[in-house]
């Protein structure tokens, strides 16, 4: 087996050059690559059936810089209104190769068709990265991007909203500054710092307490390095609004506020790196979810801790932000290399990795977004490496999952997208590339044109690192754009990826049987009949197999923010869904890599609608959502009177506390905080609190924290 090679990430900021605020935030995570790949994995759900109910269409011709939409939102929206249903769409770019980049806007009707497509504003101060929001109830759009607006040299954040009177876009609002610098940042510890610039702004639009109002929120990003790399703590606008106010173009009163936490994760010397997004459900719950990366002062070295992360305000974003986190980790296990031979994943010194120190892990996906479902839950959707527990991940072995986020219990589960465990593999917690055929848990070997043979890793997912001899690793470090949409009232979701594995199998592995796919970039949509829990095989459109794709070279790939409900055939629920894109081969711009893209040619923002039938929730098609591995047990009696006992089961012995909490969330007892050993530990709870004072009937909540995580159960009190 040949030697891996190890490829260092080092992109970074040039913090005050124009293009630094476009680029893809970088990772510093060491990508592990493999030099030998396998055959493809074999396909275990169906694929739904869909049609075309608007086939690609040009919206303009675009001379852009990296990709033209939101970095954590979904810059294609629904029209709520009864009256004039559609879509609204929002992108940047520039009409001329010297063009200055602006925020532009899309309105097309319900059959797809393009009624207003232009600039939102009449001022090139180079705009970008628009973000967009539907008002529910009137189907107005509000739209924020980017822009260096005023007589310095950060950008600031510029919001607008759009009338949309007798169903007539474009009849913008005056433009408001909704956020400029600076902005003094008064950490827990250590001295203040100012926050002088922000960008990426995402929109969403959620309930008021004001009565008869909405709120809009726009999130966004400080890019000002306070210790070692760039810090992005949230930045968050908001304010209320109702139809009458956006109709007779009255400025909104905006108000500010940021997560004290990610403050001091901006502040300190070890730096936490965010990438999250903004979501908010119908009981006025504001959420900004993601993952992060941590590493010490020196840039390099990882930190070990809980990387997925829920900032939770539960007061329309006005009250105390509370953090729940937990382990992306999903352990995985080191088959043989060879037959009887030792580990594949091997380290320094071709020495390999104990199964103890491999999981799967979040890594290398920081254009997610978030939702929350009908259930009330919040869901993001990432890309899942074979990985080091030290930080390591191999960039070839890469899954689509989503986590989902029990705001009630504050538990976590992984949600599988693409692809699945076999139901019938109970060896591995997670799909692994080496054991989708029977034997479950064998690995599964190819014969190489030596005559030797190796492990046969089954699929390199999702990235599109199509010719490597110009692209070389840029393609794995920018096409990692996952969306999900967000459930309708039927809870029908996708989820949206770029892909290209058959044009690596030609141009990497030199393959025949896939030269017809050496430049070709593929969208793939898996669908959800229930919120999430269930995802189908997806479907895959391309320039060679899919008619409609003809001459299309698709690249950023938007979904709408819900599906359109159209109703049920044969127990299968159908619905459309809206898709913006790029067609665009080249990326339309030199502006970040003139090496690997020399020819600024331009290409065109696109928009398609698909009609799909989804599958049954339940049946055979589809994945499973395993939960996070569980380690706190359901307490018995429940309901009880006087007491109840509480277990826990420790995989090894470590760090672990066990902690009562009421309604409100306030502590009530401890039942214990240190050093707790391998196997069960059990405690009793006689209903009182750290005083030794009985407390009132009700429910109560018990939760486990240790290095492993954090799980939250429910009990009741009855006297």
């Amino acid at each position: 087996m040949k030697k891996l090679l190890l490829l260092v990430l080092c992109l970074s900021f040039v913090i005050g050059a124009v293009y630094a605020k476009e680029m893809q935030p970088t990772q510093d995570k060491t990508a592990i690559k493999m030099e030998t790949n396998g055959r493809p994995v074999t396909r275990t759900r169906e694929v739904p059936a869909y049609t075309f109910t608007k086939t690609p269409t040009p919206l303009m011709v675009n001379y852009y810089d990296y990709m033209i939409g939101s970095y954590n939102g979904l810059p294609i929206r629904v029209i709520t209104d009864v009256n004039y249903p559609g879509y609204f769409l929002t992108y940047h770019g520039r009409r001329t190769p010297t063009g200055t980049r602006r925020a532009f806007y899309a309105h097309l009707d319900a059959n797809g068709n393009l009624i207003g497509n232009n600039e939102i504003t009449a001022v090139t101060n180079n705009e970008g990265y628009s973000t967009l929001a539907v008002d529910p109830v009137s189907g107005k759009p509000m739209y924020a991007w980017h822009a260096n607006a005023d007589a310095d040299a950060e950008y600031e954040v510029q919001f607008t909203s759009d009338a949309f009177l007798s169903g007539t876009s474009g009849l913008f609002n005056e433009l408001q500054i909704i956020a400029d610098g600076p902005h003094t940042v008064t950490p827990g510890v250590g001295d203040p710092t100012s926050d002088n610039e922000f960008i990426w702004p995402t929109a969403q639009i959620g309930p008021s307490p004001v009565a008869g109002m909405r709120r809009v929120y726009v999130a966004m990003r400080n890019s000002v390095t306070h210790s070692y790399g760039p810090s992005e703590n949230l930045y968050l606008a908001y304010a209320d609004f109702n139809a009458d106010m956006i109709e007779g173009a009255v400025p909104l009163d905006w108000n500010h506020t940021s997560i004290p936490e990610m403050d001091q994760w901006n502040h300190d010397a070890t730096w936490r790196r965010p990438f999250h997004a903004i979501a908010t459900d119908n009981l006025g719950n504001v959420y900004y979810a993601g993952y992060h990366f941590a590493t010490e002062a020196d840039g390099t070295t990882d930190i070990s801790e809980q990387d997925v992360d829920i900032f939770k305000c539960d007061n329309y974003g006005e009250g105390t932000w509370v953090r729940i986190s937990e382990w992306s980790h999903i352990p995985s296990w080191n088959p043989a290399g060879t037959p009887g031979g030792t580990g594949y994943f091997v380290g320094d010194g071709s020495v390999p990795y104990p199964d103890n120190e491999l999981v799967w892990a979040l890594a290398n996906n920081s254009h997610l977004n978030a939702v929350t479902d009908n259930r009330g839950r919040v869901i993001f959707p990432g890309l899942w490496a074979q990985s080091t527990t030290a930080g390591g991940y191999w960039a070839d072995f890469q899954v689509v999952k989503s986590m989902i986020f029990n705001p009630i219990t504050e538990d976590f589960t992984i949600s599988e997208i693409y692809p699945i465990k076999d139901p019938s593999d109970t060896h591995n917690q997670a799909w692994t590339s080496w054991d989708v055929e029977a034997p479950w848990g064998e690995p599964e070997y190819f014969e190489a044109d030596d005559g030797n043979l190796y492990l046969g890793p089954q699929q390199l997912y999702p990235f599109p690192h199509w010719d490597e001899t110009l692209h070389t690793d840029a393609m794995m470090f920018h096409y990692n754009n996952i969306k999900i949409s967000e459930a309708n009232d039927e809870g029908m979701m996708v989820s949206v990826w770029q892909d290209s594995r058959r044009a690596l199998e030609a141009n990497v592995n030199s393959d025949p049987d896939y030269a017809a796919f050496a430049q070709v970039p593929e969208i793939y949509i898996s669908v959800s009949p229930n919120n999430g829990d269930n995802w189908s095989e997806p479907i895959i459109l391309n320039n060679v197999e899919v008619t409609e794709f003809a001459g299309i070279k698709p690249m950023w790939v938007y979904p709408a923010d819900k599906v359109i409900f159209t109703g049920m055939d044969d127990g299968h629920k159908v619905g459309k869904i809206g898709l913006m894109f790029y067609n665009d081969y080249t990326w339309g711009a030199n502006a970040i890599s003139p090496a690997a893209h020399p020819t600024n040619d331009g290409g065109e923002v696109m928009f398609m609608e698909l009609q799909i039938t989804f599958p049954i929730a339940g049946s055979s098609t589809e994945g499973t959502a395993p939960a996070v591995n569980k380690m706190l047990n359901p307490n018995f009696p429940n309901p009880f009177n006087p007491e109840t006992t509480i277990s826990f089961d420790m995989p090894k012995a470590g760090n672990a506390r066990l902690d009562v909490y009421n309604v409100k969330g306030q502590l009530v007892k401890t039942l214990f905080n240190g050093t707790a050993p391998y196997g069960k530990t059990s405690k009793v709870w006689n209903g009182t609190d750290n005083n030794g004072k009985a407390v009132t009937s009700g429910v109560y909540f018990y939760r486990l924290s240790t290095d492993n995580g954090n799980e939250t159960r429910k009990m009741m009190l009855m006297k």
